[in-house]
């Protein structure tokens, strides 16, 4: 199965919008999303908010969450994904932000530390991924984009 499809397939039935902000998958998600034919009808915006200060200025990601917590945390993936349901009114908006090495990291937050938020108007969830922290960068991001569509469709599924 392709998330990426019947994503799409309920998005289109149900008729909802969605965005995404990303960070350690650097777009990787949204090219996902919309490598399926018909994707505009669905997807609002998708933005690349790599940066502390694009989270901060785009998504209103809090000065003292990036502080207190670091950009790779829950805390920041939940602000980051309810920012950006702020800006779009999408329906449903999915938030990326992690460290997919090989440098980088640390013994609280090792390479293969990703989180990531799904935040709908009634719902919101927060996920924590870890892979392998020898995985190499390129499938490191695969791995993550993966693993959120995998998310969205659960909690899309969830929804029924």
């Amino acid at each position: 199965m392709k998330y990426e499809e019947e994503i799409g397939k309920i998005l289109t039935v149900r008729n909802l919008k969605i965005s995404t902000t990303e960070s350690c998958t650097g777009g990787l998600l949204s090219s996902k999303l919309t490598d399926v034919s018909g994707s505009s009808s669905y997807i609002t915006l998708n933005l690349v908010t790599y940066a502390n200060e694009a989270k901060h200025k785009m998504l209103k990601v809090k000065d003292l969450t990036l502080k207190n917590f670091g950009a790779v945390s829950e805390e920041c993936a939940y602000e980051m994904a309810e920012g950006l349901f702020n800006l779009t009114g999408s329906d449903i908006c999915v938030s990326t932000t992690g460290i997919a090495g090989p440098t980088g990291g640390s013994i609280e937050k090792p390479v293969g530390l990703m989180y990531s938020a799904i935040y709908t108007k009634n719902k919101h969830k927060t996920y924590k991924i870890l892979l392998d922290s020898h995985i190499p960068r390129i499938e490191m991001k695969e791995k993550f984009a993966q693993e959120v569509l995998k998310n969205i469709y659960e909690f899309l599924k969830e929804k029924a």
